[in-house]
């Protein structure tokens, strides 16, 4: 059995020992000039932009590598430290693959500065608060190695508190966006867009990276990458992960954009409503709740 961890202060950002016990190999992580990060809050789409990244890089490579080896090992969990298992950094400086393709939770002031250095390119991906607030509380519920969640009402208050693992979510999706201003190789991307029209992501993802894909190998991707199927592949949906627990929630669990509206009662709404007029004060970065 796994104990649930507690949340504590690390440089500002609410955490967990399982990222934080590994900090100096994350902080002195070396980048390579082509590697590619993925960044997102958690629960916000981050799987699903790497099976994308993947596949887009090689799909051609073997079959095997796409029926024998789990997308968290083809694209490590930059910070991540839980035992037994080879840390993040580890299974990225030993991938076999070039370009490295890496993901990430931390907010954009604790990504390691080599990737900034070797000026790498970054896909980041954002998802509306609602559903990104209700995905992650399934998502704790069935981690074993997450805070334990409690009741939805009290989940509900925390999250706009800001007390998550890796700290608020207006300032992850706020700061990441500030810094597409300065940092031209960053390209970002929101969760409802992929959702409602996959294949124009895609192609906005290859012109940002310089790709070019046949019609008929981007349809296979589109195929492959399609919420359903990904829910159903056992490289995909993290099923062999021992600390998650499937009896409690799927770890892709419904894929939807609007889901919120289940979870949400009137007044929550409400308080929702006003809590986000007074935290997100930029009006170039909109989000939409439904599509």
């Amino acid at each position: 059995m796994f104990s649930r961890p507690e949340l504590f202060d690390f440089h500002g950002v609410a955490m967990t020992p399982c990222v934080t016990n590994n900090w100096e190999k994350v902080r002195s992580f070396q980048a390579r000039p082509d590697d590619i990060l993925i960044a997102t809050y958690p629960k916000a789409g981050t799987t699903w932009v790497s099976y994308i990244l993947d596949l887009l890089y090689f799909r051609h490579l073997s079959p095997e590598r796409q029926t024998s080896i789990p997308i968290h090992e083809r694209v490590p969990f930059l910070e991540i430290a839980v035992t037994p298992g080879a840390s993040g950094t580890e299974l990225a400086d030993k991938l076999p693959t070039s370009p490295r393709l890496i993901k990430t939770h931390l907010p954009v002031q604790l990504v390691p500065k080599s990737f900034w250095e070797e000026n790498c390119r970054i896909v980041y991906v954002a998802r509306n608060a609602k559903d990104n607030m209700v995905s992650f509380y399934h998502f704790d519920r069935m981690n074993q190695v997450q805070p334990e969640p409690g009741e939805w009402s009290s989940y509900f208050q925390r999250f706009l508190d800001g007390q998550m693992l890796y700290g608020s979510w207006y300032d992850h999706v706020g700061n990441w966006w500030n810094k597409k201003k300065s940092y031209p190789k960053l390209h970002y991307m929101f969760y409802e867009d992929i959702a409602e029209d996959t294949e124009a992501e895609l192609d906005k993802l290859c012109s940002f990276l310089g790709l070019s894909p046949s019609a008929e190998e981007k349809q296979a991707i589109l195929e492959l990458v399609h919420f359903d199927n990904m829910k159903n592949n056992e490289m995909t949906n993290c099923s062999k992960l021992n600390f998650l627990d499937f009896n409690i929630s799927p770890f892709l669990r419904k894929g939807k954009v609007g889901d919120w509206k289940n979870h949400f009662t009137v007044a929550q709404n409400e308080l929702f409503e006003e809590d986000y007029k007074n935290k997100m004060n930029d009006p170039t970065l909109q989000f939409r709740t439904e599509i």
